[in-house]
């Protein structure tokens, strides 16, 4: 497991990306925020009125974010050794920052809700040129985000190098915006157009 505070630079924002497409999760909708550290996510999304599912291995980090138990289930878990702790659960969004653990991608995509959207973010290959994280199985490869998210609707998607900006270090980042789509009613329009397809509206920002 590598976290973004492994960086000694790094700032407690929310991830720029995060917040960028973060109006695309349903209003209201729970957020499941994988090895989420000390929350800084958590907190983003609260602030949006949105109910939080938070997991992460250290007990510390889990105590340190302080959300309202009604609004918030935190869950200590090693989710690379043991079992996933949300077994038949699905989620109006799934959001991971600088984090792989390439075995437990199918899990997360099983995760989401029909609608629901995968908000994920961490270093790839190059970084092993300017600093940590280095070895390769902490850096996704070229369009790996891509090919794990066949069957999703891409709404953004970003591969390549991020200088230095306020207290941020200089980074090589792979990242995704990505949907579930919700299968189409038949509504008035389709039973005008019968067999035409109406793509959703997702706001690009």
């Amino acid at each position: 497991m590598l976290k973004e505070a492994a960086l000694p630079h790094a700032s407690d924002l929310p991830s720029a990306w995060v917040q960028r497409w973060s109006h695309l999760v349903r209003p209201g909708g729970t957020v499941l925020d994988v090895a989420c550290g000390q929350g800084r996510h958590a907190r983003w999304f609260h602030e949006r009125n949105h109910l939080l599912v938070l997991v992460d291995r250290s007990p510390e980090a889990i105590e340190s974010i302080a959300l309202p138990a009604p609004a918030c289930q935190a869950v200590v878990a090693d989710i690379e050794n043991g079992p996933w702790p949300f077994a038949g659960r699905q989620f109006d969004a799934v959001v991971v920052t600088n984090y792989l653990w390439r075995p437990l991608m199918p899990t997360l995509l099983a995760s989401l809700a029909p609608g629901g959207v995968l908000l994920y973010e961490t270093f790839a290959q190059g970084q092993e040129t300017i600093g940590k994280p280095s070895r390769t199985e902490f850096l996704l490869r070229p369009g790996e985000l891509l090919d794990a998210c066949r069957g999703l609707r891409i709404v953004a998607f970003e591969d390549g190098f991020l200088p230095a900006a306020a207290s941020q270090a200089p980074r090589f980042v792979q990242r995704i915006a990505a949907v579930r789509e919700i299968a189409q009613p038949a509504d008035l329009a389709q039973s005008l157009f019968p067999g035409a397809s109406f793509p959703s509206r997702y706001r690009l920002l």
